[in-house]
C-alpha cells in the first residue's frame, strides 16, 4: 500500500542528470538555489521522521541532502513506509565515514535504550565531516539550510562560521512533552492555568539514565544558535502547548508542520501477509500491539502480554521484535520467545509478526479498532492520523508525557500502566482488561469516535488552507526568502 501526502508536489519534477561528486552538483546549476541538509539522530524513530520531512521539503522543488552513516541511511530507506525514497526527485543521500562502534544487544533491565549509546557517541564524531560537507555545499548554493535533530546539536555548532548557512532544530518530541521539560528547568516561574496538568506528570528521572542525561547536557550547551524549531505536530493536536512554547525564551521561531507521515492510502500489489488476515476480520475488531524499536521487555513480562491477549478474547496483531541495536544489520536478530505452543494456540484469533510490521497500513485498516503502544511520539501521531485509539503503556524518555497527552488531554486512550515502578510486572489480567475497555466498551467507542474526529481535523489541516499546510508554506517561504 502506498500512502499519499496532502502537501502539494511541485509539477513535473525530474531527476537531475548533472554530474555529481560527493552528492554536490559540480556545475553552476545550484547557484541560485537553497539546499536543505538533514542531520538525523541514528535511532529508528528519529531517522524515520526526518526522512518523511525530507520528502515534504523536496516536494517544493528544493534539493534535500539526507546525511548520516551508511548503515543508518540504509536502515532509514529500508524501513520507511508509504513511499520509495529511491524515486523522489531532489532527494539525495550523503554518507559519512563513521568510526566503528559496539552494537550490544538490548537489555530489558534498563528502561532507556542504553544499547544505542555507542552509536550515539560515534555519531558525535561526524561534526567535522558534516562541517566540510556544508562548507562545500555553501560554495555552490545561495543558502544552505540545516535541519538537525535536537540530539545532534553538538554536530552542527560550527554552522555560524559557515557562509550562507543557517540551522533549524527538529524536536522529535511532542510540544506537550517539550514544554513540560522546559518548565522543569524554570521551577520558580508560575504555571499558566491551561498547563495545570503538568503538576501531575511522572518524574522524568524514573524514565531516563545518567548516560542519557550527560548526552542531553552536551546538546543543551551546543544548541544556542539555531534560527527556529520544527515540530512533527499541528495545532489541531497541540495548539495550547504550541502557543505556550512560543512564549518560552530562546525557543525562537517555530513551525508545527505535522504530521510528517503519509495520511492517505491507495492499494498496491505488494502487501504484508498480516493485511490479508485483517481483510477477513470485522470492522474495529482487532487490536494492534507494538512497542516500537527501543523497548525491550523481560521474558516474564512478555509472557504476561501473551496470556493477557489470549484472555482478552480479542482478535490481535502483535509486532514482536527485540529492540534495535545500534547497527540493525550487525549479527543475527534475537528471536523473542513465547510460551510453548502459544502461536499454534492463537491461530485464527491472533497473529504474531516478527519482521518489520507495516504499522501505517495496519493502523489505517478498517478492521483495526485499537493500538497498544509505548507512546513514542511517532506512533502517537500515526494513530491520531488514522483515527485509532491507544492503550498507553509508556516505558522511557518522553513516552509517559505522551501517554498523559493521549489519555488525559485528547481523551483517545486508556492507561495500561503508568510505569511508576519499573520493577513491577504488569499482569495478564490488567492487560486483558485494558484491551477489553479499548475495543469493546462504551467508553472505548467514545474514544474511537474522538480519535476519528481528530483524524478528520488533522487531514483537513494539511490540505490547502489548513493550518499545517500554511505552516509548511510559511517555513518554505522563510528558508527561500
Amino acid at each position: 500500500m502506498v500512502y499519499k501526502y496532502k502537501y502539494s508536489v511541485a509539477p513535473k519534477q525530474r531527476h537531475s542528470h548533472q554530474k555529481m561528486e560527493g552528492n554536490i552538483p559540480q556545475n553552476g546549476c545550484m547557484a541560485d538555489q537553497v539546499a536543505v541538509v538533514m542531520v538525523p539522530l541514528p535511532a529508528q524513530g528519529n531517522l524515520n521522521l526526518l526522512l518523511h520531512l525530507s520528502r515534504l521539503v523536496a516536494s517544493y522543488d528544493i534539493p534535500v541532502y539526507y546525511t548520516g552513516a551508511a548503515t543508518h541511511i540504509r536502515q532509514a530507506k529500508l524501513r520507511v513506509q508509504g513511499w520509495d525514497p529511491n524515486y523522489v526527485p531532489k532527494l539525495h543521500f550523503h554518507e559519512f565515514p563513521t568510526p566503528s562502534f559496539d552494537s550490544p544487544d538490548p537489555d530489558p533491565t534498563f528502561r532507556p535504550p542504553v544499547q544505542l549509546l555507542p552509536s550515539f557517541r560515534a555519531a558525535l564524531l561526524l561534526r567535522e565531516p558534516l562541517r566540510d560537507f556544508l562548507e562545500e555545499l555553501s560554495k555552490k548554493t545561495r543558502r544552505v539550510v540545516v535541519i538537525y535533530d535536537y540530539w545532534m546539536s553538538w554536530n552542527v555548532q560550527d554552522i555560524p562560521s559557515i557562509p550562507k548557512a543557517e540551522s533549524y532544530a527538529f524536536r522529535s518530541t511532542s510540544a506537550f512533552a517539550t514544554y513540560s521539560f522546559n518548565r522543569e528547568m524554570m521551577q520558580n516561574s508560575p504555571l499558566p492555568p491551561e498547563a495545570e496538568i503538568l503538576k501531575h506528570l511522572p518524574d522524568i528521572e524514573a524514565f531516563s539514565s545518567e548516560e542519557f542525561d550527560e548526552l542531553d547536557k552536551l546538546h543543551i550547551e551546543a544548541e544556542k544558535f539555531n534560527s527556529g524549531t520544527i515540530f512533527n505536530s499541528c495545532r489541531v493536536i497541540e495548539g495550547t502547548f504550541l502557543d505556550l512554547l512560543a512564549k518560552v525564551p530562546l525557543m525562537g521561531k517555530q513551525w508545527a508542520v505535522g504530521p510528517f507521515n503519509p495520511i492517505e492510502s491507495c492499494e498496491t500489489k505488494e502487501r504484508h501477509k498480516c493485511l490479508a488476515w485483517l481483510d477477513t476480520q470485522e470492522e474495529n475488531s482487532v487490536i494492534f500491539i507494538s512497542f516500537g524499536s527501543t523497548v525491550s521487555f523481560s521474558k516474564e513480562q512478555t509472557d504476561q502480554i501473551a496470556f493477557g491477549l489470549a484472555q482478552s478474547e480479542q482478535k490481535f496483531i502483535w509486532a514482536l521484535r527485540e529492540a534495535d541495536k545500534g547497527d540493525v544489520f550487525a549479527g543475527d536478530e534475537n528471536r523473542v520467545e513465547l510460551p510453548e505452543g502459544y502461536e499454534e494456540g492463537i491461530e485464527g484469533k491472533g497473529m504474531v509478526v516478527r519482521d518489520w510490521a507495516p504499522q501505517l497500513e495496519i493502523l489505517s485498516h478498517r478492521s483495526t479498532g485499537g493500538f497498544m503502544s509505548h507512546c513514542g511520539w511517532n506512533s502517537c501521531v500515526e494513530a491520531v492520523s488514522m483515527g485509532v485509539p491507544i492503550a498507553a503503556w509508556p516505558v522511557h524518555s518522553d513516552q509517559p508525557r505522551n501517554a498523559t497527552l493521549v489519555t488525559k488531554l485528547l481523551e483517545i486512550g486508556v492507561e495500561v500502566d503508568d510505569c511508576a515502578n519499573p520493577e513491577v510486572v504488569i499482569s495478564s489480567h490488567r492487560i486483558a482488561e485494558a484491551v477489553g475497555k479499548l475495543v469493546r466498551s462504551i467508553d472505548g467507542e467514545k474514544m474511537r469516535e474522538r480519535a476519528r474526529e481528530l483524524s478528520r481535523a488533522v487531514k483537513l489541516s494539511v490540505m490547502e488552507g489548513g493550518d499545517s499546510r500554511l505552516q509548511m508554506d510559511s517555513f518554505i517561504a522563510h528558508i527561500t526568502r
